[in-house]
């Protein structure tokens, strides 16, 4: 899937805005290089760890909290 896709699937499940988005992402991202387990079949080695939590978000693996909801 393409990045601009994936982005747009995350934004729409995680029903927050691209900012927000941006900070899950790197705070997801830190937590992976940090030693945390993706819930993902993914090769961690071969991938990003941004690009991991993206794909997390995307397909609704990773819950966000702290943001307040969109209307």
């Amino acid at each position: 899937m393409r990045l601009e896709q994936l982005t747009a699937k995350a934004l729409e499940t995680a029903n927050i805005d691209r900012y927000q988005l941006a900070i899950a992402v790197a705070k997801r991202s830190e937590e992976l290089l940090n030693g945390a387990t993706t819930k993902l079949n993914v090769d961690v080695k071969k991938a990003k760890t941004a690009d991991i939590a993206l794909m997390e978000i995307a397909e609704g693996h990773i819950t966000i909290k702290g943001f307040v909801d969109r209307d």
